[in-house]
């Protein structure tokens, strides 16, 4: 017994460091999943309060603002007069606003959005599929996304008025 005793124990110390070293080497090499700038952004198919559905390839000839927000988030509230008076400034040059409200109810994002003036098209996403498939994980988080469907700039956190310009300015051309 004492024979295989040596065996045994350099047997579980390579088992134990090959998982080690795979799940050191998993955790450093996985694939990134954030959608980067240069990217195409991921199509989608949500839904608008009065049940309208919105895809990305609907947008496709638009440059297109899309800001992932809650009512339960302060910046994202901040930030929504800042976008609203973009959009109205730019919904006639082919640049659209839309938000993708992160599963709130119907009802809160109806009196928000009644209570603020909000005109731009709100979505709602109620399965976090398209934040997942955006890698949105702070809010608010805007993507700038060009007429043919490729991100040109993303935002974490509140926008200033400028700072929405900006990125609007990327998509046009200014």
């Amino acid at each position: 017994m004492k024979k295989y005793r040596k065996w045994i124990q350099i047997s579980v110390l390579t088992i134990a460091l090959l998982i080690g070293g795979y799940s050191i080497g998993s955790a450093v090499f996985k694939p990134d999943k954030s959608v980067k700038i240069g990217s195409m952004a991921p199509e989608f198919s949500l839904a608008t309060l009065d049940k309208q559905v919105h895809q990305l390839s609907d947008f496709e000839g638009k440059s297109l603002v899309i800001n992932f927000w809650g009512t339960f988030c302060p910046p994202c509230v901040n930030e929504m007069p800042a976008l609203q008076k973009q959009y109205d400034q730019w919904k006639e040059d082919n640049v659209v606003v839309l938000g993708i409200n992160l599963s709130e109810s119907t009802i809160t994002v109806k009196n928000f959005i009644n209570q603020h003036n909000i005109t731009f098209p709100i979505v709602i996403d109620n399965n976090d599929q398209i934040r997942k498939k955006y890698n949105v994980q702070y809010y608010p988080t805007t993507f700038f996304i060009d007429s043919s469907g490729v991100i040109q700039d993303k935002f974490i956190g509140e926008m200033k008025e400028q700072d929405i310009i900006n990125g609007i300015n990327k998509l046009v051309g200014l």
